[in-house]
């Protein structure tokens, strides 16, 4: 059994990474990486070897799962903050894409463009937890959802979050200016602090809303189920992978639940969202089947006289004059 004591130091990626495999821990620390103590074992794919098996079938999982989450969520016509809500789950779908290319493998750690793969991974992730972190203002009406101001500060914010975490990575893992893969304390603030502090104070927004604008209390739960489950994977990965791993005989580690967890935290997340959103019927196209079950229920002559209908038939041999 592989005897390891969490070390989640700050500022630094050396025990985390000796305990979770993170797609960044082949590229920093030192000129090879640091490897984990122990890690799931790889299986021989059409004579390519897959790391993290079972954390690939989950991403895969994840992303089947927001394709159905962003299906029904367009399908909600008129429900408020959609459009800005969705923005969330198209880039959950990308970090979760890359990340499946990065741990297990089908992007080797020698190529030379798994630096670059990494850096937009770590990009995207930043990017999602800003885009999530503005979401939580839509319910507040700073901005009239749906309009070009709120659409646009959400999707030019993110990109720039997304370029400025993106360039700090790939400057970090090649050496540039003032970064260095030795010491990544810069990296460091925007993976956990920055991040973290965008999820908290997510939660928080949603919570005040939900107390002060709504009369039932139910959408309190998802939230904080969702809250819950993110902490809990987070906790399982950077503290008790190694124990995991060394159980069940490396079949899996602590990056197989963490994935699990995230997907179940956006979950979550959707399930909230949809909880404290209403269409209005009267301008939801999907209304229009109920026109017609109504009519199903009519008779041909309670149609023609209803003065929904227009007014009763004239005689066929009455003149129109």
């Amino acid at each position: 059994m592989s005897i390891i004591s969490t070390n989640f130091q700050a500022f630094k990626f050396d025990g985390i990474c000796q305990t979770v495999a993170l797609s960044l821990c082949p590229l920093i620390g030192k000129y090879d990486g640091i490897e984990p103590v122990c890690y799931s074992r790889n299986v021989d794919l059409a004579g390519t070897l897959i790391f993290q098996p079972a954390t690939l079938i989950i991403d895969v999982v994840a992303i089947v799962m927001a394709a159905i989450m962003i299906y029904h969520i367009k399908s909600k016509y008129t429900a408020v903050g959609r459009k800005e809500i969705v923005m969330f789950f198209y880039l959950y779908m990308m970090t979760t894409f890359l990340e499946m290319l990065l741990v297990t493998g089908i992007i080797p750690t020698a190529s030379s463009v798994y630096p670059w793969f990494t850096a937009v991974h770590i990009g995207l992730m930043s990017a999602t937890f800003w885009c999530l972190l503005l979401n939580g203002f839509v319910g507040f009406q700073f901005a009239e959802d749906g309009t070009p101001w709120s659409l646009w500060s959400i999707r030019i914010s993110s990109f720039v979050v997304f370029l400025i975490v993106g360039l700090i990575a790939i400057a970090t893992f090649n050496n540039l200016g003032p970064f260095s893969y030795a010491n990544p304390a810069v990296l460091w603030v925007f993976y956990f602090i920055v991040n973290g502090v965008a999820f908290f104070v997510y939660v928080v927004l949603q919570i005040v809303l939900v107390v002060n604008t709504l009369d039932d209390r139910w959408p309190l739960g998802d939230i904080l189920f969702g809250a819950a489950f993110f902490l809990i994977g987070q906790v399982i990965m950077y503290f008790f992978s190694v124990a995991i791993c060394d159980q069940v005989k490396h079949y899996v580690d602590g990056l197989f639940f963490g994935t699990i967890c995230t997907l179940l935290a956006v979950m979550m997340v959707y399930k909230y969202w949809d909880s404290i959103t209403k269409e209005d019927l009267e301008f939801s196209v999907g209304s229009k089947q109920n026109v017609w079950e109504v009519k199903e229920l009519l008779d041909e002559d309670d149609l023609q006289g209803h003065p929904a209908y227009g007014s009763p038939p004239m005689h066929p041999h009455a003149s129109p004059y």
